[in-house]
């Protein structure tokens, strides 16, 4: 099906090139730019939404685009064993990508992650103090933060005695 764009009378566009330059998707998130790439709003939900997406599907490896904020939280998930092993790789002049080896049970092949939340967004960010930092499942599961010294977990952020942005649970 061939639309009639402005212009001279003849120029016509297909619909593809129409759904590429529509605006934001609310609900998504999701920006479609001219040249079809999409662009994310909110990095850090699209990082753990490639995660999940990777353990429904039981991939092995994911590989996501890297920023200095989601290197640590992949440091955060290795260092308390909800993932296997995870590789930075340069990519030039970006950022680079993150490699992150998913772990599963070898017998009844169930993922070490069973939920990833994201807790605070661009739209609506949650802070909390020291004293009222949240327990995940009673403290099965953990809070990923990022506070004042760092990104770290509720635990070490109780025992540093500091607050600071709850962006995600994980267990």
């Amino acid at each position: 099906m061939k639309l009639i764009g402005w212009g001279k009378p003849d120029d016509s566009f297909d619909d593809e090139k129409l759904l590429i330059s529509l605006q934001p998707v609310k609900k998504t998130g999701l920006l479609f730019l001219r040249n079809g790439k999409m662009k994310t709003t909110d990095p850090i939900a699209d990082y753990l939404t490639r995660l999940r997406n990777a353990i429904k599907a039981r991939h092995r490896v994911v590989e996501v685009p890297a920023s200095n904020l989601k290197k640590e939280i992949t440091k955060v998930l290795f260092d308390k064993g909800y993932i296997l092993n995870y590789k930075f790789e340069d990519g030039g002049a970006k950022q680079g990508n993150i490699k992150i080896a998913l772990k599963y049970n070898p017998e009844t092949r169930e993922s070490a992650i069973s939920k990833l939340q994201r807790v605070s967004s661009p739209g609506l960010r949650q802070y909390k103090p020291a004293t009222e930092l949240p327990k995940v499942l009673n403290g099965l599961g953990i809070a990923i933060l990022s506070t004042s010294k760092g990104v770290v977990t509720d635990k070490e952020a109780r025992t540093m005695n500091v607050g600071g942005e709850v962006l995600c649970y994980v267990y």
